[in-house]
């Protein structure tokens, strides 16, 4: 049934303006933005935006909120943190991925995000030997969770081979095992026909260079890119992946990826420790970066440099990655807050009008459809209708014009604003007002 939607307030691509009507049509998407069209869905009181799209997540780990987050050996890092994930792995059967990866769909879409790139390499119910009946068994119930949730999803459905550079799998790493690029393809062609193609897609993921050989990432990539796919990657989130790549290789992860000719399809994730003459080639070529600000905080990881990032807005992104926690308003937050911090400055992500709010917005719906191929985070016609209401009556936007309410937004509220989600023109309400 076609819709026709209006809010007091809706998000133009540069400012809130009244009067603004969104004909949707019976598939989902946006046909007509303007302002002669009679409403048939009149949301009072709120402020519409284009649904926030998460370009990079591991579900799973939502199952390790609260944990590893002691320290009786002393000062922590990225790697012990791992110890605690693969601790969580042992202890997932089926019904408690499935539970824990809807449990994470749920609190995303009560977020406002109405997107998400899940980067899913845990494959496996038991190590491959023990169960090659029901192989890659969790990949469908990924794609279950998130038709269950009502959220679109795009399964980045990650290649993952060695347990390190020039390094077996570890038992922990069992159940990520893909032994061949022929097995990878084959189970993308099963999850391509099991795709409900209105909210779900694919696309192809390297885990790391530390799970990927160089031969066997090129072929993946020339693949994915004659499939027309989105290819995503950890790239250079810890100085140790950069330094065993040097020993082994003789070169950095990100220089052997500028050997593949990466263009739009190529998301690298964190680049953390990148080179900035590296970025600026990657991001020159077309490819996206994603970044994960809470995670990354939370792992220690580092903060990226803004002047690697500033001038290529369009190609940022961001993600909750291991959802420690869940609150996208937040990533747009810190991924300003991270750099005034450790810059001692404001405004790192202004751009030529000297607007952050509005650039932050972008990364975290333009920039992740950009990423992800999708046709979203964008209120216009051909965009499929995926949006996020704001309560304007929230306590956290008391006395806040139009003018200035998306910077509110980020910069005073959390999710707790966002009082509905629309997907594909369906409506959630995932709050009480």
């Amino acid at each position: 049934m076609t819709q026709v939607i209006e809010a007091d307030l809706t998000w133009t691509g540069t400012s809130f303006e009244r009067g603004i009507r969104i004909e949707v049509d019976e598939g989902g998407t946006i046909t007509t933005v303007g302002s002669a069209l009679e409403s048939t869905l009149r949301h009072e009181g709120k402020a519409l935006l284009p649904g926030f799209v998460n370009a990079h997540s591991h579900a799973f780990q939502r199952g390790l909120r609260g944990l590893g987050e002691r320290f009786p050996s002393g000062a922590g890092s990225f790697w012990t943190w791992r110890e605690a994930m693969y601790s969580l792995v042992g202890k997932l059967d089926a019904d408690a991925f499935y539970a824990v990866t809807l449990q994470a769909f749920r609190e995303m879409l009560a977020s406002g995000i109405t997107s998400v790139g899940e980067f899913h390499y845990l494959h496996h119910p038991a190590p491959l030997e023990t169960s090659a009946h029901d192989a890659f068994a969790f990949d469908e119930l990924v794609l279950r969770a998130a038709a269950d949730a009502g959220i679109r999803i795009v399964l980045l459905n990650v290649f993952y081979k060695t347990g390190g550079i020039g390094k077996p799998l570890m038992p922990e790493q069992l159940r990520f095992e893909t032994r061949s690029i022929v097995d990878y393809w084959q189970q993308m062609d099963k999850l391509d026909s099991l795709l409900d193609r209105r909210t779900q897609s694919l696309g192809a993921v390297a885990h790391s260079l530390r799970a990927v050989p160089p031969d066997h990432l090129s072929v993946l990539h020339v693949e994915a890119k004659r499939r027309g796919l989105p290819f995503h990657m950890h790239v250079e989130e810890q100085e140790q992946e950069i330094q065993d790549s040097l020993l082994a290789y003789g070169r950095n992860p990100m220089s052997i990826i500028l050997d593949l000719e990466p263009g739009a399809e190529f998301t690298a994730v964190h680049c953390t420790h990148s080179i900035s003459s590296d970025v600026r080639r990657f991001l020159d070529s077309g490819g996206n970066i994603c970044i994960a600000p809470l995670t990354e905080a939370n792992l220690g990881d580092g903060v990226p440099d803004p002047e690697d990032l500033r001038d290529w807005m369009g190609q940022i992104s961001l993600g909750t990655d291991s959802n420690a926690r869940i609150g996208f308003i937040e990533e747009m937050r810190w991924m300003e807050y991270s750099q005034r911090l450790s810059g001692e400055m404001r405004g790192a992500y202004a751009g030529e009008s000297g607007e952050v709010a509005a650039a932050l917005l972008r990364a975290a719906t333009e920039g992740g459809a950009r990423s992800l191929g999708l046709s979203a985070g964008r209120i216009e016609a051909g965009a499929a209708a995926d949006f996020a209401l704001v309560n304007l009556s929230s306590n956290a936007l008391a006395g806040v014009g139009a003018e200035t309410l998306l910077e509110s937004i980020i910069f005073g509220a959390t999710e707790e604003v966002v009082s509905d989600v629309c997907v594909a023109g369906n409506w959630k309400r995932v709050r009480s007002v």
